[in-house]
């Protein structure tokens, strides 16, 4: 369900008409032109998603008789429609208004012209109807990848986070990332709005990174490209030296690249976080340091064997 009055503020729509609808049953992230259905073509009707009025559409109700365009309306609007939005700041029929009201649907107006609208409906649709989930963690903009770091409370997360906007990269959220997946391998993570921009520093307490290092520092939302899992150094468990095994976690069905860094005094793990960042956008654009030092290793020993049969 979609709040009629979010939906309305986000998309900076006008209301025409008073309906007593607060939600919109929509389910779908597409939009309908009611172009053939105004020519009596209800073959497929999608009823079910916004509908968007556009010019083309408008200028033919025009063109129709008062009586043809109320009977035109009336078999449009007797379909559950969840809204009605007229685009270019086009004034509706009366007899849309009313026919509306009377079924309860809302008439939405919007200055934006009909591609623009489309465009910026489809997208709120697809952040609203997309599957969301919570998760404990930092997310930070590194070179422009999404970091969240995860980990155990204590382990060190805010502070990696603290140092990296010191060192010019931007903070998304602290403690609490919301996740949703706005494609199929596509996710994106913000903090609530109740703590966007604070972060915890135990000994200090609370602190407001946009107060204190400006706006550059904070950013709104972020994709999640990558996730370090932060956890105390284990000298019992053998830790990833080479790099060869790329791991990976899900998150809402989506495979993200997975890194373990170790935690001990001594180690900068900020400079670690940047260095993990640029190798994975090295890797997404084909060369990997670890594969090419195993090619290296794997030709000498071919050249050596080689020489060893002469």
């Amino acid at each position: 369900m979609i709040s009629v009055k979010d939906f309305t503020t986000k998309l900076n729509l006008e209301a025409l008409n008073e309906t007593t609808r607060t939600e919109m049953d929509i389910n779908v992230t597409d939009i309908n032109r009611p172009g053939m259905q105004f020519c009596d073509f209800y073959e497929y009707f999608a009823y079910e998603r916004p509908q968007v009025i556009g010019k083309v559409e408008m200028t033919y109700l025009e063109t129709l008789d008062p009586d043809k365009r109320r009977a035109v309306l009336e078999k449009y609007m007797s379909y559950p429609l969840p809204c009605i939005i007229v685009c270019w700041g086009m004034t509706p029929p009366r007899e849309m208004l009313e026919i509306a009201t009377a079924q309860n649907i809302p008439v939405l107006q919007s200055k934006d012209q009909t591609t623009g609208l489309t465009y910026r409906a489809t997208t709120y649709l697809n952040r609203e109807l997309a599957p969301h989930v919570t998760r404990h963690g930092v997310l930070v903009d590194v070179y422009g990848v999404g970091v969240l770091l995860t980990g155990e409370s204590g382990v060190g997360k805010s502070e990696v986070a603290l140092d990296l906007v010191r060192r010019g990269h931007q903070l998304c959220a602290d403690d609490v990332v919301d996740i949703c997946r706005v494609s199929e391998n596509h996710l994106v993570g913000e903090c609530p709005e109740m703590v966007r921009h604070f972060m915890e520093i135990r000994g200090i307490g609370i602190i407001d990174i946009r107060a204190m290092y400006g706006v550059g520092s904070v950013v709104r939302s972020k994709s999640i490209d990558m996730v370090i899992h932060m956890e105390h150094w284990d000298n019992t468990k053998e830790y990833d030296r080479l790099g060869l095994k790329e791991e990976t976690t899900d998150i809402l069905g989506v495979k993200v690249p997975y890194q373990v860094m170790p935690v001990r005094p001594g180690r900068n793990l900020a400079i670690i976080v940047e260095v993990a960042a640029r190798n994975l956008s090295l890797k997404q654009m084909g060369y990997s340091a670890a594969r090419e030092l195993d090619r290296r290793l794997n030709a000498l020993i071919a050249q050596n064997s080689g020489m060893g049969d002469q």
